[in-house]
């Protein structure tokens, strides 16, 4: 079976056995420097693939680092309002603490 690969569906994924690009007659001559290398353009095509497959996990991993951020800003917070609350506790006790003092020394 001499099956076509197209753009989207390759033939084969192997830049190797990928078949050498010729030019479209629509292109005029000389538009492109003639002493590019097919080596040069395997490994630069086989980078490129490495680097796309490593995308979503470079992706990931920033997704992860956001919400390990996010998740630090929540905890800092939920600590902040405790502490507050716990101030405004302890201002109100120390106040009541005051008046009864206050109290015992008038009478």
């Amino acid at each position: 079976m001499n099956a076509i690969g197209t753009i989207d569906r390759p033939v084969t994924h192997d830049p190797q056995k990928l078949a050498p690009m010729t030019p479209s007659m629509s292109e005029p001559s000389g538009s492109a420097t003639s002493d590019v290398t097919t080596t040069g353009a395997s490994a630069s095509r086989q980078n490129r693939t490495r680097e796309m497959q490593l995308i979503p996990e470079a992706m990931a991993r920033a997704h992860m680092h956001e919400r390990l951020r996010e998740a630090n800003a929540e905890r800092q917070a939920v600590r902040l309002i405790a502490a507050r609350k716990m101030q405004r506790r302890a201002e109100r006790v120390s106040m009541r603490a005051r008046r009864a003092l206050a109290m015992a020394v008038m009478h």
